[in-house]
């Protein structure tokens, strides 16, 4: 199955605004999704860039959102649980790649059958080691940034 992701702030493929990166107030966007399904127990959302100069960095790492959330405010975590990005803090850390060409920016939300047994400790390759197997849907939101 899949969710529809979108953003208010910026559609698919195109430019982040930079009021959600490291050049402005570094706010995470409004999020909003459609098509959880009802056995649906978690949502959860990874944000990452494949373009980073020393491999996927990561972003944002947001779980045990209760499944009948339909949105993210900006600035937000919409009740769930925050895990430590690849800035090594809890929460949002917006784009903020060198200088040069555009990088990608993957907006990854996935509906669970279960709730992960994961703390704020949790990185990324946690959460998708406690997801595996237990994927209902999932859907994606690209924006790009560069400097």
């Amino acid at each position: 199955m899949s969710l529809d992701l979108t953003s208010s702030a910026f559609e698919e493929e195109d430019r982040i605004p930079e009021k959600y990166t490291c050049d402005g107030p570094d706010l995470s966007p409004p999020l909003a999704w459609s098509g959880v399904p009802e056995e649906a127990e978690s949502l959860a959302l990874i944000v990452d860039d494949p373009d980073a100069p020393m491999g996927t960095w990561v972003h944002w790492v947001l779980f045990h959102l209760p499944p009948e959330t339909s949105a993210l405010a900006e600035d937000a975590s919409g009740g769930g649980t925050e895990g430590v990005n690849d800035f090594n803090r809890t929460g949002y850390g917006g784009p903020c790649p060198p200088p040069g060409k555009p990088h990608r920016y993957f907006f990854k939300l996935y509906a669970l059958d279960t709730t992960l047994d994961l703390g704020s400790e949790a990185k990324k390759k946690d959460v998708l080691n406690a997801m595996e197997g237990h994927i209902l849907a999932q859907g994606q939101l690209m924006g790009t940034f560069s400097r």
